[in-house]
This record gives C-alpha cells, structure tokens and sequence, in this order.
C-alpha cells in the first residue's frame, strides 16, 4: 500500500470515528432528555391524582399503578444504557485521538 494510500485510509478512519463519537454523545444526551421526561411524567401523574375528584378518583387509580409501572421501566432501561454510556464515550474518544495521531504521523511522512 502506497503511503499516499495509508493516508487516506487513516483519514476516513479518524472521520468515521469521529461520526461514532458524535453519535454517541447525541445518544447520550437523548437519554439523558428521556430520563428527565419520564421523570418529569411520573411525578405529574402522581401530583395530578392528588386532585382528582372522588368519582373519577377510582377510575384514573386503576390505571395509574400500571402506567406508573411502566414508565418505571422505561427508565430503568435508560438508566441501564445511561450506567454504560460514560466508558463507551471515553472508548470512542481515545479511539479518535489514536486515528489523529496515525493520520498525523502519515502526514508527516512517517
């Protein structure tokens, strides 16, 4: 493979790894957003039962248990991915500074 070779291939390495990073940190802050929201969610459901009047108060009971319930799970998943996500972003950016350092080596003819 010619040098000239090296240096591109080094070069769309860095870019892609540059684009799984990216991703990474949008997908991070989208759960990070979802968090808050189911948070946010969970916490009006239950503040809203409080108001409800007593006919109603029955009916929007027997649901609220389930949806609360779920939305739980919810966040536990994000919460999951989210436990993880801190490593796979230090992976993604080391991974970047070596593809800059190889491309830079190239670069200079090295």
């Amino acid at each position: 493979m010619s040098a000239r070779s090296e240096e591109e291939a080094a070069y769309f390495t860095l870019l892609r790894a540059i684009d799984e990073r990216d991703a990474l940190l949008r997908e991070r802050d989208f759960l990070v957003a979802e968090r808050d929201r189911l948070e946010a969610f969970a916490e009006a459901t239950r503040a809203g039962e409080q108001e409800l009047p007593r006919a109603l108060d029955r009916t929007v009971a027997a649901t609220t248990k389930p949806l609360l319930e779920a939305v739980g799970a919810r966040r536990r998943a994000v919460e999951h991915v989210l436990a993880r996500m801190d490593q796979r972003v230090e992976d993604a950016e080391a991974f970047v500074r070596e593809c800059e350092e190889e491309h830079a080596r190239l670069r200079a003819g090295g």
